[in-house]
């Protein structure tokens, strides 16, 4: 994603792809000559469109007008049936032989059920948008948040604590003379509410940057990057008069004739867009005769810094406890205060905690708590979540929810799909790829793209606008960050912990997620389930592969309750088979059995057409993978690690869409053996290939064609035992390895078991530069 404004509502990428199922040649080819079909279908687009229509003004108005978010949530509703409803025509008629007859006899007038099905969905959307004059919802372009406040480069120094190296270090740099008279940008970039603009405005005011520059100007770009209207903002910054010029090419020659054989110092706060012409543009009256020029930017995107920097950009992090302490502290008390302070700052500390180093919550709370003498008053802020406050009490709300706002609706999704986990919780992007493939999250990719680079570049956009923080092991989400993911995904997801309240589940709700390591959360999942058959995601968290299993699932009485389901997770449950009835569940995506005791799977496996990843890590008792495995043909992802595989499936050659396989057992015939891996030119990450003892010669070796799987970064090439094989060819055991010579590329190489006397020229040949 560029960081420009893009914006968008949170359901319009999702009724982007209803829109695509409604356009699928194949259903549009077939219902000609069906009239009412193709008048049903058009209806349906019709009605989305106007949907569409309305979305921006309800999204901006669902905060503070009740009835709206109710509408809202109706409309998401009806959505996510109307998907499930076109998911299931979708893969009935793609695991037909005769797509045609399937389709004709899906939307036929004779099987009336399905048609009442497509007509009730029809007319609840229908009805929906229809209210849309009661509430008075109008159709609006995306537009500038009405709660910003421009900024100004006045500060009072006293208020700001924490921030003293940060400025040093700002200083230091505006008074460096080493870029020879060139104009030195500087990017400060944060997350909202992190103290950029306050760290800008120390460093604008600080007695040695007043002497250092002959002219300083401060300019407030917000959303919109108007070269004409900042540059005119700048020269009368400069001049302290009005600038009545109002051509670019006027205004421009004025701010050059201002800025000529003078040192300047412009602070441009708080801009978003990564227009480079544009940029470039205003930065043309700078670079005409100026003498040791510097820009100092504020932002919030990794983006904008990276275009507009010369030098390394300013990262500013969160308040440690005692400085957030110091910056509540200085708004919640008088300099006089009468008040129990004792008292209350025992509460207070409890809030600060809630602030997470985020200054501009804890002066938010602070001032809200200022006039509160009553230590009840401070103990329901306490209690209170951020967003019970209003806008006019908590100026955090806006400084978050714009971030939100700005974000394009596909990652509004995928960012509000966190809210899944608990706070404090770090991610694992590569699982959370997985997930948000699996719900239908990822836009399809270009051309020479893969789905799951679309996830990873969803997950680093989010990152760059400080959605996610990097931590010790992986990214971590805000807590206020995290809230506002909860705010977002009321209802529609629900993630159930020891302080969940199970009444308060409704059947809207499509995403559960639940504490393993709670045994009442498992207790609360399943009645969650009871009232939730729409359910599309049931995952736990905190579950440890090797760690004890869980007691208290019962995969077929779930399995039974839950037909909508996209997403199932039964990791380490004590659970030793499946039921038939999995091959049920058409629109599953995901399937994770990992640390399980399952003993085989049906073959009913084979039905789910749809399934993208299975993983079945650490089943330690799972001797064979149904042997119609080759009918998976959308399968991407197969984790097999750690567990006792006898063999593998025939023809797995025939998933051509395998991006991760994380081990591949060598076998004995030809439809099961190593140059089945020849077709699954597409492997990811590491592969680990087993019973190498089985591959009779070079031949059968080269088949493999592991040179040319060139995004393979570890390969391990393992032979049995010596104790668990026949008699050795040592020569032949050489020639099987040298036609196994992986990619030059690859970066780690084990191999294992290996009994030739020798090794082929490839291994450690220098050639192998990026070997680690």
């Amino acid at each position: 994603m560029a960081a420009e404004l893009v914006g968008g509502a949170f359901l319009s990428s999702f009724l982007n792809v209803l829109f695509d199922r409604l356009s699928d040649p194949e259903i549009i080819n077939l219902i000609r000559g069906k009239k009412l079909s193709e008048k049903m279908i058009q209806r349906f687009k019709a009605i989305l469109n106007g949907a569409e229509a309305l979305l921006n003004d309800a999204e901006r108005r669902q905060i503070r007008e009740g009835p709206v978010k109710i509408w809202l949530d109706d409309l998401k509703d009806a959505i996510y049936e109307a998907d499930d409803f076109l998911d299931e025509i979708a893969t009935k008629a793609a695991t037909k032989k005769d797509r045609g007859n399937c389709l004709t006899r899906f939307l036929n007038l004779k099987d009336r059920k399905k048609v009442t099905r497509m007509e009730d969905v029809i007319a609840r959307l229908e009805s929906i948008v229809n209210q849309k004059d009661t509430l008075g919802l109008k159709e609006i372009p995306m537009e500038n948040m009405s709660w910003r406040t421009p900024s100004t480069s006045l500060v009072k120094v006293s208020d700001i604590y924490g921030r003293d190296e940060d400025r040093k270090a700002l200083v230091k740099l505006l008074l460096d003379d080493a870029n020879d008279g060139d104009v030195s940008v500087i990017p400060i970039v944060g997350m909202g509410g992190i103290g950029k603009t306050t760290l800008a405005q120390l460093v604008y005011n600080d007695d040695q940057v007043k002497q250092k520059f002959d002219v300083k100007a401060w300019a407030c770009v917000g959303e919109d990057f108007n070269v004409l209207r900042l540059t005119k903002t700048v020269i009368e910054e400069v001049t302290s008069k009005s600038c009545e010029l109002n051509g670019l090419n006027s205004v421009q020659q004025r701010l050059r004739d201002e800025v000529t054989g003078k040192s300047f110092l412009v602070v441009l706060d708080d801009m978003w867009t990564n227009h480079y012409d544009d940029w470039k543009t205003f930065l043309i009256p700078f670079q005409c005769g100026s003498q040791g020029g510097k820009i100092l930017v504020t932002t919030r995107i990794d983006v904008v810094a990276s275009m507009v920097k010369t030098i390394p950009a300013h990262n500013l992090s969160l308040l440690d406890d005692e400085q957030c302490w110091s910056v509540f502290a200085n708004h919640a008390f008088f300099p006089t205060e009468s008040r129990d302070r004792l008292a209350l700052e025992k509460v207070g500390r409890k809030i600060v905690d809630k602030c997470k180093g985020l200054p501009l919550a804890a002066q938010s709370l602070g001032g809200l708590l200022r006039t509160k003498d009553n230590i009840a008053d401070w103990e329901d802020v306490l209690m209170s979540e951020i967003w019970e406050f209003s806008e006019d009490e908590c100026r955090i709300l806006p400084a978050l929810r714009i971030s939100y706002h700005y974000l394009p609706s596909y990652l509004k999704r995928c960012f509000v799909y966190c809210s899944l986990y608990p706070k404090d919780y770090e991610f694992d992007k590569d699982e959370l790829v997985l997930l948000w493939m699996a719900e239908d999250l990822l836009q399809q990719p270009k051309s020479g793209s893969i789905l799951e680079e679309v996830g990873y570049k969803y997950f680093n956009d989010l990152a760059a606008q400080s959605f996610f923080q990097p931590s010790k092991n992986g990214y971590v989400m805000h807590d206020l960050m995290h809230d506002l993911a909860t705010f977002y995904g009321e209802k529609f997801f629900v993630r159930i912990s020891e302080h969940e309240n199970v009444a308060q589940h409704d059947t809207k709700t499509r995403h559960l997620s639940y504490d393993l390591n709670d045994n009442n959360s498992v207790l609360k999942m399943l009645e969650a389930c009871e009232s939730s058959s729409h359910v599309r995601t049931l995952f736990q968290i905190k579950a440890d592969l090797y760690r004890g299993r869980k007691e208290g699932i019962d995969p077929c009485g779930l399995l039974a309750q839950l037909k909508c389901l996209r997403v199932l997770s039964f990791t380490s449950f004590k659970i030793d088979r499946l039921p038939d009835s999995i091959g049920e569940l058409i629109h599953l995506r995901y399937l994770n059995l990992s640390n399980t005791l399952v003993l085989t799977l049906p073959k009913s496996l084979d039905n789910l057409y749809n399934l993208q990843t299975l993983k079945l890590a650490e089943c330690k008792k799972l001797k064979k993978l149904p042997s119609n495995m080759q009918n998976l043909v959308n399968l991407r992802h197969l984790d097999i690690g750690g567990t006792e595989l006898e063999e593998m499936p025939k023809k797995m050659r025939k998933l051509k869409d395998l991006q991760f396989l994380s081990d591949y057992i060598a076998g004995k015939h030809e439809e099961n053996g190593i140059g089945e891996l020849g077709e699954l030119a597409h492997l990811h990450g590491s592969l680990c290939i087993q019973e190498l003892e089985n591959v009779k010669n070079s031949g059968e070796a080269s088949n493999a064609r592991m040179d040319e799987k060139i995004h393979l970064n570890a390969l391990h090439l393992w032979w049995s035992s010596f104790e668990e094989r026949e008699v050795c060819d040592s020569h032949a055991e050489k020639d099987v390895l040298d036609k196994l010579r992986p990619h030059k590329d690859l970066k780690k190489l084990f191999i294992e078991g290996y009994r030739g006397t020798m090794y082929p020229d490839w291994v450690g040949q220098s050639s192998y530069h990026n070997m680690t």
